[in-house]
């Protein structure tokens, strides 16, 4: 309920909210007073109220910082603008405030975005982007940048940086290894922050040496945690060997001495891990799941739909040894997340959902990814951590992110039920608070 007064100290006063810090898991009740875009007082609740343009009474609900997705892609080009546009109102409606965007081909829409966003033109998720992937010459997705020597590398991350990206993504589909190697570097001398998928033709310690701080997916931990990393290497430089058919290999020869080794070295060099734990299940039993009657198909446009084609026809079409590997592997990944998180090494929750990839809904996805984390064996805060935490730390931006305090955005999620108990709460939405901005949750 909104209430209004023209005389107030505050543009917005949030009554009676159950505030929960994620980093310690106390709960307080307090009063929220927001100015603008930012937490401007909070008091303990009960206390006087103070005068506020519009007044929220939230009856008890629970109140954590606006999640965050940090993997997700906007792409499709222009044809599917309209899908990506409507993604952004998606993301605020499931409590998302913010977004890691992980390479894509939207780069001049998603600035325009971005602006349209900050000054509440247009509703949406804070876009943190990447801008383009760099990847080799005939790349799998479209946009990327492609590089086939240092000096194209070099013209890549100067229009990055004339982009202002957040970040570098570096993709392995046709990315040479010593580019790869080398625009790690060359971006950490930039100042850049990078991460990505890693070529099977460089070592993971490689990677780390040369400045990787973000590995995408868990493909690539598999590999620097197997005792024969480096034959596998040798017979990916060779060409004799493919990603697909070394993942039985890697698992076979995976090895936890070489892992904790991995593990501690990413841990003293703070190297952040994007396991994207849900859209592997998914796509592991498209042959088994029936998704003809997800609510989300109805908000997509034909078109978009018609990205899934590929992934389902690949799954459908696969044979069943090839069935059985990619459960197993899914299987033994999930096991290697929990190894990860025990370890100490930080991970983010990212679902990587956007065109192409299957079923993987922006919104609801990364409620399912939380899900995934919990089930592992991560605590239901340390699962949120994941988000609301680690998303703002690995971007050097958790000044402003990550905690509902005074001076923090005024990004908040009222939820109904405590998240702490049940991590499926995260879906029991009331309202979002997004730039200062209050939402309704109307169903």
């Amino acid at each position: 309920m909104l209430s209004c007064n023209h005389g107030a100290n505050y543009d917005l006063s949030i009554l009676n909210v159950k505030r929960i810090d994620i980093e310690t898991g106390q709960i307080d009740n307090v009063d929220i007073y927001i100015n603008q875009d930012r937490v401007a007082f909070i008091q303990s609740a009960n206390l006087k109220d103070l005068a506020a343009k519009e007044t929220v009474h939230a009856k008890g609900a629970f109140a954590i910082p606006g999640l965050w997705d940090n993997h997700i892609h906007f792409r499709g080009g222009e044809s599917l603008l309209r899908d990506n546009e409507m993604f952004l109102e998606q993301l605020i409606d499931f409590g998302i405030t913010s977004v890691r965007d992980a390479g894509g081909d939207l780069a001049i829409s998603l600035k325009r975005w971005q602006l349209e966003i900050s000054k509440n033109e247009r509703i949406g998720p804070t876009i943190f982007t990447s801008g383009p992937k760099i990847d080799g010459r005939n790349p799998t997705w479209q946009g990327s940048l492609e590089v086939e020597s240092e000096a194209e590398l070099d013209q890549a991350l100067d229009s990055l940086e004339r982009l202002e990206v957040d970040f570098v993504k570096l993709y392995d589909s046709k990315l040479n290894g010593n580019l790869f190697l080398s625009a790690l570097e060359k971006s950490k001398a930039r100042g850049l922050i990078a991460s990505g998928h890693m070529p099977f033709s460089v070592t993971l310690n490689q990677a780390l040496d040369a400045g990787m701080n973000g590995v995408e997916h868990l493909y690539y931990i598999l590999k620097g945690s197997s005792k024969d990393e480096l034959e596998i290497t040798k017979q990916f430089q060779s060409g004799t060997l493919g990603f697909w058919e070394a993942m039985p290999l890697l698992i076979n020869s995976y090895n936890d001495s070489t892992a904790n080794r991995l593990f501690n070295k990413m841990k003293q060099q703070e190297v952040f891990v994007i396991p994207t734990l849900n859209i592997g299940n998914t796509l592991s039993y498209l042959d088994e799941t029936d998704h003809s009657t997800d609510e989300y198909l109805n908000l997509l446009s034909d078109r978009f739909k018609s990205t899934y084609e590929r992934r389902i026809k690949s799954a459908l079409n696969s044979t069943p040894e090839t069935r059985d590997n990619r459960k197993s592997l899914n299987t033994f990944l999930r096991k290697l997340t929990l190894k990860l998180h025990d370890s100490g090494v930080q991970l983010m929750a990212g679902s990587d959902a956007g065109a192409y990839n299957a079923y993987v809904y922006p919104g609801p996805s990364l409620h399912e990814e939380l899900q995934s984390l919990v089930a592992v064996g991560l605590s239901p805060l340390e699962a949120l951590k994941t988000s609301v935490i680690n998303g703002p730390k690995w971007l050097a931006v958790e000044e402003d992110y990550g905690a509902i305090g005074i001076g923090k955005k005024a990004d908040i999620l009222l939820l109904k039920k405590n998240p702490l108990i049940d991590i499926t709460n995260t879906t029991s939405i009331q309202a979002v608070i997004k730039n200062g901005l209050y939402f309704k949750k109307t169903y």
